[in-house]
């Protein structure tokens, strides 16, 4: 696997559950303020859920590997870890990191100098599954798997573990005493989950052990059978757990394409599942046309959707005509077509029918949506024109257009390296400066584009519409087919079919949309192990989301064109204008040049201010394409042309964004709980390698300072937690004014659960407390069991 994949397929977490809070070692619950959506999982406290049942819960795919620490984790992989291992830390309500009871009475720092000391009081009844206590030897060997000395094990990440000196056992057997040779501010990050010594001990049982099976777990969980056939994991309730045991017999884990959810939850084979808008929208018909059915007051008159719906009249009537015409040939072919449609037009109605026993939980995912400007050259090389497309966007009304129509606050996002309710929150978008016009138009003319300018272009070629053509995500692309996939707001809206609502799933990486959305998936939340294994999907896990909901006849993009920069799979970071093939074709002579004027829009040295701003064309993008288009028709306004070119998903990290050819992109991080750690690699400054190449690690813009990368190493080491916050906050500034990404809105979470289900829907900010999901008792039997107690 090559070092890019390695490093941009993490995971923007499909689903987490809500956790009470917990007393611990968490920090402040004051600052961050609130979250911008809570959760809403049904929460319910556990006497009044009942003890047994199975609830089958969908995943985007089986995992590869069922170790959290290597390069193809994914979503699935973290839920599973989350059940089945010791999380020492677990995320609350807001996002903050708080100690397990389950695993821990205490861990905190017992000493800063000279060297940081963080001692772990271990929950005295917590074993293994083996019956083995859970201790010092297990924390040594992940050290050991993890702290990057021993290349023998193939791990994605070492993030805190290199800066650890030592671990010791403590006065008694449950004390762990590890020492740093440097300080860490994210010490909490660390061993969550916390594998057995038998995973992490040798390289072998590291690298295949762990792939496909644990032997050994510590969960309220076990694991159970991995079935590839049905596409299943069963997680069983563990009868050696010695904290409040699991409500459920088990938890069925099926995965599930996205745009098959609301058929296979209308079929009964699922009980739970993440979903789009598309789907969000199917279970809402399907209550109003119910309420419909019962002559409610207010409901109005069922609507009309689904298969066939879109017929008029007059085509319904030219189709019986055909059907039985003279025409023996077309009179076949119109029967059969019109046989196919109703039996699916049956179909939908028997799906609706049974999506009305399912509710929508709705809040925001733990990830937010950025549009990202790639410095690295161009006109956006220049610092103020990245500023005037900043000042240029409305960013409240973009964030509108993805959450208004799903009643979610619609409140942009402040800040690249928390979200609202994290401590280490702070609105920093003035260090930029909102949407202003004429700023942006100042910046601009300062850098030296002007209205009505000369521009030089090949004899021959065409401007305006006849220039452009239609998206790939339609037609045929590449070569030959006149076709490349681009459209230029203004000059082609009316060939632009795409809907303006829709789910924010796509793009690039669960990264969203790479489902960095992700990643892969990229669907998708905050988890507790360490972003390591979200940021390594983020990008492509969002991707192969898409790609797994378009299916097999979905749209490729057959550009070959762009490089390809993967390295083998212990290759270096990421470098820029690495890639097979360049300078091999030979140059064309350089055509006839002539002159025309830019008109309303910018021009500078004979070229014109026009900027390639590449978006994914999968389904479940469409949210993501008309945030696009409006971004650049806020762009039309103060003079730059944007060129939208739509790619397919499985090409939008690995061909443009990661190898750097685009100038704007629509695409996802996940939140994390440990900034410090986790955000430096997505926002350090890219380095020239010895062979000239470009070292960007997940920096995809391209663009970085030598300061945000010292207020980045300064808080990691900052032992105070309010002083690393504060540099944190400093960081961000910076990061804004750089103006390299401009974080834009939160993701919106849509979890389709059955009424019944209580502890688990949109999980937002938190992290799963997996035994108290469950299936709510019956009032005959809460009522029995109050009588009982007295």
């Amino acid at each position: 696997m090559s070092q890019r994949r390695r490093r941009s397929l993490a995971f923007l977490t499909s689903g987490v559950l809500a956790l009470p809070l917990l007393a611990g070692c968490g920090a402040g619950d004051e600052e961050g303020g609130p979250v911008a959506a809570g959760q809403d999982i049904a929460m319910t406290s556990r006497d009044r859920v009942a003890d047994g049942g199975v609830v089958r819960w969908a995943v985007d795919t089986l995992p590869d590997t069922l170790n959290t620490f290597q390069a193809d984790a994914d979503a699935t992989t973290a839920r599973i870890a989350g059940a089945v291992l010791p999380q020492l830390f677990v995320m609350d309500a807001k996002g903050q990191p708080v100690a397990n009871p389950d695993y821990l009475e205490k861990a905190e720092i017992v000493a800063r100098e000279p060297k940081q000391v963080v001692l772990y009081k271990l929950n005295q009844q917590a074993v293994w599954s083996d019956g083995r206590e859970i201790g010092a030897a297990d924390f040594v060997a992940q050290w050991r798997a993890l702290n990057g000395k021993d290349s023998a094990y193939w791990t994605a990440r070492n993030a805190g573990y290199e800066r650890i000196e030592k671990i010791e056992r403590g006065k008694t057997d449950l004390e762990v005493k590890v020492t740093f040779a440097k300080p860490y501010t994210d010490w909490r990050s660390l061993f969550t989950p916390l594998y057995p010594k038998q995973v992490t001990g040798t390289p072998d049982a590291f690298n295949e052990g762990a792939r496909g099976a644990l032997k050994v777990t510590a969960g309220a969980f076990n694991l159970g059978a991995v079935d590839k056939k049905t596409a299943t994991v069963a997680l069983t309730r563990n009868a050696r757990w010695w904290g409040r045991p699991a409500k459920l017999d088990t938890l069925v884990l099926t995965a599930v394409p996205r745009a098959e959810r609301p058929a296979a939850l209308a079929a009964g084979k699922l009980d739970m599942a993440e979903i789009d808008r598309t789907g969000a929208d199917r279970i809402a018909l399907a209550h109003r046309d119910a309420k419909a059915a019962q002559g409610a007051e207010g409901a109005g008159g069922a609507p009309a959707h689904g298969p066939g719906a879109s017929v008029t009249a007059a085509q319904a009537t030219m189709s019986w005509a055909i059907a039985y015409g003279a025409d023996e040939s077309k009179a076949k072919e119109e029967q059969a077509s019109r046989a196919a449609n109703a039996e699916a037009a049956k179909k939908y109605a028997e799906e609706q029918n049974a999506l009305r026993t399912f509710a929508v939980r709705k809040s925001l995912e733990p990830a937010y949506t950025q549009l990202a400007m790639n410095g690295a050259s161009g006109p956006l090389a220049d610092e103020r024109v990245r500023r005037a497309v900043a000042r240029a966007l409305d960013r409240k009304a973009l964030a509108e257009i993805v959450l208004k129509p799903l009643g979610l606050p619609a409140k942009p996002v402040g800040s690249h390296l928390a979200l609202a309710g994290q401590p280490a929150y702070a609105d920093n978008s003035d260090a930029l400066g909102g949407q202003d016009t004429q700023a942006a138009q100042a910046l601009l003319a300062d850098a030296g584009w002007r209205r009505g300018g000369k521009i030089t272009e090949p004899s021959g070629a065409k401007a305006g519409p006849e220039a452009s053509s239609e998206d790939d995500g339609k037609t045929p692309s590449g070569p030959g087919t006149g076709n490349d996939g681009l459209y230029v707001v203004g000059q082609d809206d009316e060939r632009n079919g795409d809907e303006r609502g829709g789910d924010e799933q796509g793009g690039a990486g669960n990264p969203e949309d790479a489902r960095p959305a992700a990643g892969p998936g990229l669907s998708p939340a905050l988890t507790v192990t360490p972003l390591a294994a979200q940021q390594q999907a983020s990008l492509l896990a969002q991707a192969d989301v898409a790609r797994a909901a378009a299916g097999p006849d979905a749209a490729r993009d057959t550009a070959t064109t762009d490089t390809d920069t993967d390295t083998d799979a212990k290759g270096a970071p990421v470098r820029e204008g690495d890639g097979a093939g360049q300078g091999k074709a030979s140059a064309a002579p350089a055509p006839a040049k002539q002159a025309r004027t830019s008109g309303s829009m910018l021009a500078k040295d004979g070229k014109a201010l026009s900027l390639r701003f590449v978006l994914p064309s999968g389904p479940g993008s469409e949210s993501l394409r008309a945030v696009g288009e409006r971004i650049a028709q806020m762009l039309q306004k103060v003079g730059i042309q944007a060129e939208l070119k739509k790619v397919a998903d499985e090409s939008f990290f690995k061909d443009h964004i990661a190898s750097g050819q685009y100038d704007l992109a629509l695409y996802s991080w996940p939140a994390t709980a440990y900034p410090a750690t986790d955000a430096r690699p997505i926002f350090a400054k890219p380095e020239p390698a010895a062979d000239g190449s470009l070292l960007v690690e997940q920096n995809y813009t391209r663009v970085g300072t030598d300061h945000i990368d010292q207020l980045f190493d300064q808080a990691l080491g900052e032992l105070d937690e309010g002083a690393s916050r504060d540099l944190i906050r400093k960081a961000d500034a910076r990061i804004w004014a750089a103006a390299g990404s401009i974080p834009l809105y939160q993701r919106p979470e849509l979890v389709a659960v059955k009424p019944s289900l209580v502890n688990a829907g949109a999980f937002g900010l938190g992290a799963p407390r997996f035994q108290d999901i469950g299936w709510k008792k019956s009032p005959a039997a809460t009522e029995k069991n109050a009588k009982e107690k007295k």
